[in-house]
């Protein structure tokens, strides 16, 4: 056995010739691939060829998970096309290194299996996925505005064909275990009490490598048809993102079709070199994104003897309408045991029902879904209380009618246990008034979708004890959401920056000026959805609610107050600004599109921008990188901005 800081090289005591490399990054939860990691990895095959094994097999000696990638931290430092070159050349020659020694290569990936640690597995001639729920592969760089350097491009392609690679290079989706069998990533998809032995036999094996088993017509897309998919895959990504915004999709589909998948062939200069894109603003403001969700991450940890007693399992949910009902089915499908309250069972059944077509899609596996199913048990006399950890309020939005259920729950529930209001626009002080003890009351306020939208806002009232807070955002990181504290304002942080904006862009619709138009100018700029569209989807009743809430306008507009008046509420109903059919607006081509409107754009942004100075200045949000986090995460603001308050900062300076 050969002992490095970060790894372990152990040969077999037996006569089988096997040799393990096994990461343990020092001084780290995760294992990172840092340059003393990397340059231990060249040392180990550097022994390796002095004294070849008949197989080497890397896997990880963390409980978190295989390898969380490259060291952001050094990417950062490298603040020069130079030293970013030099960070990219380091990964890229060794990788080439460990593809082409004379020996089978083997990675057995247990959890996460990000960005560095892909390509290194991409780089081993076979791959084994752990079937486990945590166990993930992903190429996430595009997400940082940068592409996969080390060998990712190159490799990925040749072994799962071009439209798969791209589907994960150009989005940074996560990969299970069961897919990246059925596509072909992982050779092989096995349970944890089989994977060592296994792992022995597969790289003993002399299978050959997944590239020579490609389809033909993978292989021509590999070939003579790159230009064909590369053009194609450039129309997709046009759907998504307008190059000024990001051009690191645009940069890994030319350097693939160009330059063989090898960043390093791109002439210094040109518009998809390595050296534009690490001086790019976006790529500036996507790293700054990534850290601020790291920050959110953190609100979730607890310590001391509070981390150690709270451990929620059970969750009891009342009201089972879209909102609770979504709440309900994200919570089961996250592990937790989920009762789900309201006046009867027929009234809990759609509930139930979508949360059944919910876990068939997201899981893809009938035994995984009935599962989960299973988790999630209809409770209409509201018996769970009694036995819950946390408990989510979720009804309609009447004071009295929260404060009666909240009187209930208190007096049965376990005095340990988490109280919750979802609630979107009462004041949680004015919820717990009635309470024995108001300090038990927070707010874990979600957003619709549920299953799409990643924050959670974590309300703490004027009486809130600061321990349920913390309970709460930890709750809300258990379930896999980022806790974003606010206080207990009008709004919050969210509702309080969109109402405007929706507000500003439905008197445009008053002026004269098209849905259509209008949607178009926000997309152009980079928002996820148009206002005029958001308003339908989100109920042009609600709207109205929320105006007259949180912007104060004395003449909310006319168009929207005559489609209420004539119950033509948006989506639900299936006319609002738009016609809505199979849940699809129905737009017409006056001014759709690509139609970059900048000053439409900027007159629409400008009341968010104000409320979320506004709000930073009020102390709703703790400082202006929390309210850039909020208003990204929990409302899709333009990542490439690096948030409204960002975006001040550069654009009024």
């Amino acid at each position: 056995m050969s002992n490095f800081k970060h790894w372990r090289l152990e040969r077999e005591a037996d006569d089988s010739g096997v040799a393990w490399a096994i990461l343990d990054t020092a001084d780290s939860s995760t294992n990172t691939l840092g340059a003393d990691v990397m340059a231990e990895l060249g040392l180990i095959l550097d022994e390796c060829a002095k004294h070849p094994p008949k197989g080497l097999i890397f896997t990880s000696a963390k409980e978190a998970g295989f390898i969380a990638g490259a060291n952001i931290e050094e990417f950062v430092a490298s603040d020069t096309p130079e030293k970013a070159l030099a960070l990219v050349k380091r990964g890229w020659d060794l990788y080439n290194r460990l593809a082409a020694v004379s020996y089978p290569t083997l990675a057995l990936v247990r959890g996460h299996c990000m960005g560095g640690g892909t390509e290194l597995a991409l780089a081993c001639r076979y791959r084994i996925a752990v079937d486990e729920p945590g166990t993930r592969f992903a190429l996430p760089e595009v997400m940082l505005g940068i592409v996969p350097g080390w060998g990712g491009m190159l490799r990925l392609p040749q072994i799962v064909g071009p439209a798969a690679a791209f589907d994960m290079m150009l989005t940074g989706k996560n990969i299970d275990a069961k897919r990246a069998k059925k596509m072909g990533l992982a050779d092989e998809c096995l349970p944890p009490r089989v994977m060592e032995n296994a792992a022995r036999m597969l790289v003993l094996s002399g299978k050959p490598m997944r590239q020579s088993q490609l389809l033909l017509m993978q292989r021509l897309m590999n070939g003579p048809l790159k230009g064909f998919v590369a053009s194609g895959a450039k129309k997709q990504v046009a759907k998504r993102a307008r190059r000024e915004h990001y051009p690191a999709p645009y940069a890994i589909i030319d350097q693939w079709q160009n330059h063989g998948g090898n960043t390093l062939a791109v002439p210094a200069g040109a518009p998809i070199s390595l050296d534009a894109l690490v001086t790019h603003p976006t790529t500036r403001n996507l790293i700054r994104v990534f850290f601020l969700q790291d920050r959110l991450k953190g609100f979730g940890k607890l310590s001391g003897q509070t981390g150690k007693d709270f451990a929620p399992r059970h969750v009891h949910v009342v009201g089972a309408g879209v909102m609770g009902g979504d709440i309900a089915a994200w919570c089961a499908l996250r592990g937790m045991t989920v009762t789900l309250q309201d006046q009867s069972v027929e009234r809990i059944a759609p509930a139930v029902g979508r949360a059944a077509k919910f876990f068939e899609k997201k899981l893809r596996d009938r035994k995984l879904a009935r599962f989960a199913l299973d988790r999630l048990i209809a409770d209409p006399r509201g018996d769970g209380v009694r036995q819950a950890d946390v408990i989510i309020e979720a009804i309609f939005e009447n004071l009295e009618a929260k404060q009666a259920l909240f009187a209930d729950i208190e007096a049965r529930a376990k005095p340990e246990a988490l109280l919750a209001s979802n609630t979107s626009s009462l004041k949680l002080a004015d919820i717990a008034a009635k309470f024995k003890d108001p300090s038990r009351l927070v707010g874990i306020h979600f957003f619709n979708p549920v299953a799409m939208m990643p924050l959670v806002e974590v309300v703490a009232g004027a009486g809130t004890a600061p321990e349920a807070a913390q309970k709460a955002a930890a709750f809300v990181r258990k379930i896999d959401k980022l806790p974003l504290p606010v206080k207990d304002a009008p709004g919050f942080l969210v509702n309080a920056v969109l109402a405007p904006y929706m507000n500003e862009a439905m008197k445009c619709v008053d002026e004269g000026i098209a849905p259509e138009t209008i949607d178009a100018a926000m997309l152009a700029f980079g928002m996820p959805m148009g206002p005029i569209e958001l308003a339908d989807t989100v109920g042009l009743d609600v709207a109205v609610a929320a105006g007259r809430q949180l912007v104060g306008d004395a003449n909310p507009p006319q168009k929207l107050v005559e489609l209420v008046e004539g119950k033509k509420l948006g989506k639900k109903s299936g006319q609002g600004f738009y016609t809505w059919i199979d849940g699809k607006a129905q737009k017409s081509k006056v001014g759709a599109g690509d139609t970059a409107n900048q000053a439409l754009a900027q007159r629409l942004i400008t009341p968010l921008l104000d409320a979320t100075q506004r709000l930073v200045k009020d102390g709703v949000v703790a400082d202006a990188e929390l309210a850039d986090a909020g208003v990204i995460f929990g409302t899709g603001f333009a990542p490439y901005t690096g948030g409204p308050m960002n975006y001040l900062q550069t654009h009024r300076a």
